[in-house]
């Protein structure tokens, strides 16, 4: 009675052990994967960003006052972007 009540343990144990690796795997590679989803959209995200406009300031003409320059307004994606 003693061996088979050790053997149904040993069982039991190895039966739980087992269980317990691939629920630990399987969350693992769930976790990976969900990383690497991150991973990729971060990369595709950054390749699809617009690189700002290079701004340059126009020099003023001769005898033109402040208030005749042209005012030039633009947005370069990361906010509003006005030339005075």
């Amino acid at each position: 009675m003693q061996s088979i009540r050790s053997v149904l343990f040993t069982a039991a144990a190895l039966t739980i052990t087992f269980a317990a690796f691939v629920l630990t795997a399987s969350l693992a590679l769930a976790l990976a994967g969900i990383a690497a989803v991150v991973v990729v959209g971060s990369a595709i995200a950054t390749r699809l960003n617009f690189r700002p406009a290079r701004a340059t300031a126009r020099p003023a003409a001769a005898g033109a006052t402040q208030s005749q320059r042209e005012m030039r307004i633009w947005n370069d994606g990361r906010g509003t972007i006005i030339d005075l």
